[in-house]
């Protein structure tokens, strides 16, 4: 059993019994949960708690993760009409840039008013299906102003407690081609954000997609942040931002901060030039996020793997101009890529709940996550008593525990309505 050197004495918080570890086979353990923190994981024994909790043998994990959401446009698809859809995913995804023009049209009506109840209700969803960590992104431009990131700060604070949010300020339509937008960059970063985002590939030179990088990186090190870029998501095998935000990665000492998104121009590069980037990412340790349900092209997740670099997967968008479906449960979204990426063997499926647990939380750079004694108590209770069953069946857990206390689902379930 896995045991560490957190010190237990007198009552426990809570108390979990029978819980199934993965990687344990048959054998059961109690987890003993203290001040938030996971204080003991080991055979049954006397311990007394003020809460316990019975798994009846069934699967107990680390909460899930989600590195990427589109938090500050979950449900305005009905705001927009399908023109932005069609573009993104039609000619071999070649008119992504044009998506993300026509998808701006709902940003003229940005508010925090309405952006707010419609990011609870996701957030709630994203709380009922255990997935207590969103690095959740906020448009930043001259048309979204600071909207979205006034509105994702108040969620955040909402939030705390039952899940962490990492706000991202996104440069969504671009630095160079957008005049003002790094102004209001820095001035979300002054009101909180803790992610700098930005998408170079949206630019329209390749010097202006190195000045997008170089500003992002500039704001990154001004605020000690880390960074999220959306890289290549469109259908040119030409495109390589993914290249020259790992270069920069390396030559600013910022390998493990920097995260890469989308980077579907990977499914048309030369296997040469895959093999060469494959090493570049390695050595800026870049991970990489897959949303491989929401565009007919992604990255090459099982070569990269293969490779040893990191890749987990996100949810990108709940009924948006992208992606019409998503509810934040990502055993879901593992589900989903299972079937996109042919990953069905059994060591395939144990990989992809990494993907969704302990990788993502690495790319995100989560401090104090993990299934160990001294790890910070967010777990999963599910119903199931296997990684493969927990994927078939993609339900919701049974219990969720967040810094140590039970999260109310009943508030959760009703939070998530429309119209709360």
């Amino acid at each position: 059993m896995r045991t560490g050197k957190a010190v237990m004495s007198g009552v426990v918080d809570l108390l979990v019994r029978n819980a199934r570890l993965q990687g344990c086979g048959d054998a059961l353990a109690d987890i003993a949960i203290s001040d938030g923190v996971i204080a003991k994981i080991g055979a049954g024994g006397d311990i007394d708690a003020r809460t316990t909790v019975d798994a009846r043998g069934n699967l107990v994990t680390p909460s899930y993760v989600n590195p990427h959401l589109h938090l500050c446009k979950v449900w305005t698809l009905p705001m927009l009409s399908e023109a932005a859809l069609e573009a993104y995913r039609g000619a071999g995804m070649s008119e992504s840039a044009k998506a993300i023009d026509l998808a701006a049209a709902v940003k003229a009506n940005y508010d925090a008013s309405w952006i707010i109840p419609n990011a609870r209700r996701a957030v709630a969803l994203a709380a009922l299906h255990g997935n207590l960590h969103i690095r959740a992104f906020a448009d930043v431009d001259t048309k979204a102003r600071l909207e979205g990131v006034r509105a994702l700060l108040a969620i955040r604070e909402e939030f705390r407690g039952i899940v962490d949010i990492q706000v991202v300020a996104f440069a969504q339509d671009g630095i160079v081609r957008e005049p003002g937008a790094d102004k209001l960059m820095r001035q979300a970063m002054e009101m909180g954000a803790e992610i700098v985002g930005g998408i170079p590939w949206i630019e329209p030179t390749a010097a202006a997609a190195q000045a997008h990088i170089d500003f992002c990186f500039d704001l990154a090190a001004e605020f000690d942040a880390d960074i999220s870029m959306l890289l290549d998501d469109v259908g040119n095998a030409d495109m390589n931002t993914l290249e020259a935000m790992a270069r920069q990665a390396l030559a600013r000492g910022y390998q493990g901060r920097a995260l890469a998104h989308h980077c579907r121009a990977m499914a048309l590069y030369p296997e040469s030039y895959l093999g060469e980037l494959t090493e570049l990412l390695r050595q800026a340790r870049v991970s990489v996020v897959s949303d491989p349900h929401t565009g007919p092209l992604h990255a090459r997740v099982k070569e990269l793997l293969s490779e040893g670099v990191n890749v987990c997967l996100g949810q990108d968008d709940i009924s948006d101009a992208y992606y019409p479906f998503g509810r934040n449960n990502m055993p879901e979204v593992a589900f989903l890529a299972s079937h996109l990426l042919w990953m069905t063997k059994a060591q395939e499926i144990d990989t992809l709940y990494e993907m969704i647990t302990t990788r993502a939380a690495r790319a995100t750079n989560l401090a104090g996550y993990g299934l160990e004694a001294g790890c910070a108590a967010n777990l999963v209770v599910l119903d199931h008593a296997s990684v493969t069953e927990a994927l078939r069946f993609h339900t919701p857990p049974a219990v969720v525990i967040s810094h140590g206390r039970l999260v109310d689902l009943d508030q959760m379930r009703n939070l998530a309505q429309p119209g709360r």
